[in-house]
């Protein structure tokens, strides 16, 4: 598994929709878990621990890669719950056309939020009672 070079993920994104995984954490105070992100799309906001599946990658092996990646945290139980779409007019290498991502949302389980320690995608992060708004699931089994 590699990553796209940036010109090739340009032209990618001004054709294609891209697959991508979200995940949803919750505390013992079922408070979810959210990072303020640094890069497009959502720049700035709060959002869900998520990103790109990568060629080759299963969804749920990129769920256990982008949590490690962006929180450090190793996640366990994870559980496919619905699925989400973004269409956004920015996006991160400033293509000709908007942004476009399908993702399948896990359900997962951290044991130690202590360990909290983010990549440079994320500002800070926070726990809070809701997610964002424009984050609606289509659920699978009405989990959420």
């Amino acid at each position: 598994m590699s990553l796209i070079p940036v010109d090739k993920y340009t032209k990618i994104l001004e054709d294609l929709p891209i697959y991508c995984v979200d995940i949803i954490i919750k505390n013992e105070q079922e408070e979810y878990l959210l990072i303020k992100r640094n890069n497009e799309p959502k720049k700035g906001e709060w959002w869900v621990i998520g990103g790109r599946v990568l060629k080759g990658e299963l969804a749920k092996d990129a769920v256990f890669r982008k949590v490690k990646q962006e929180v450090n945290l190793q996640v366990n139980d994870i559980v496919p719950i619905g699925f989400f779409e973004l269409v956004h007019a920015k996006n991160p290498f400033n293509a000709s056309s908007s942004y476009h991502a399908t993702s399948i949302v896990f359900m997962g389980v951290v044991d130690d939020f202590h360990k909290i320690k983010l990549d440079n995608q994320s500002a800070e992060f926070k726990f809070a009672k809701e997610l964002p708004k424009e984050f609606t699931i289509q659920t699978f089994n009405g989990v959420i």
